[in-house]
């Protein structure tokens, strides 16, 4: 009996995740080509975004991040292009940290299944700390 009822949770969980599954694969999609679109057009408009100031550009470069969030594999294809522009250390790690950890897109889905509360202070805090890690970034780098 004890080997049926398992059998029966393993089938509602199943079940369950199916049904999960239908309800956000259309949300994933519809987040993905909203921000497939939109990062090719506004990618040429980042280099003139950032100023070379050390207070503005992390702080340009967590929002820019924040809002055009991606995989981490094509932030250092992203962060290659700013650098090939001349786009400061700083805001390229503040710009990446926030593209990775930071997903304003994504919060609709995050707030569904993780819940209001950890969603946004999750996002928040991560954007906090992308602005800390890239100004300690480029401290250690002027260091070294």
């Amino acid at each position: 009996m004890k080997s049926n009822s398992g059998y029966d949770r393993i089938k509602q969980a199943f079940l369950k995740t199916i049904v999960n599954l239908k309800t956000a694969v259309p949300i994933i999609i519809g987040v993905f080509m909203f921000i497939s679109y939109f990062n090719p057009l506004l990618q040429k408009y980042y280099p003139s975004l950032f100023s070379g100031n050390l207070i503005l550009d992390p702080l340009i470069g967590a929002i820019g991040g924040s809002i055009f969030f991606g995989m981490p594999i094509t932030s250092y294809i992203a962060g290659g292009k700013l650098m090939e522009n001349g786009v400061s250390m700083i805001a390229i790690t503040a710009f990446i940290m926030a593209w990775t950890s930071v997903g304003v897109a994504m919060l609709p889905l995050e707030i569904e299944y993780m819940g209001k509360r950890f969603a946004i202070s999750r996002n928040i805090m991560n954007f906090m700390l992308a602005i800390i890690i890239a100004i300690l970034t480029a401290i250690t780098l002027v260091l070294i």
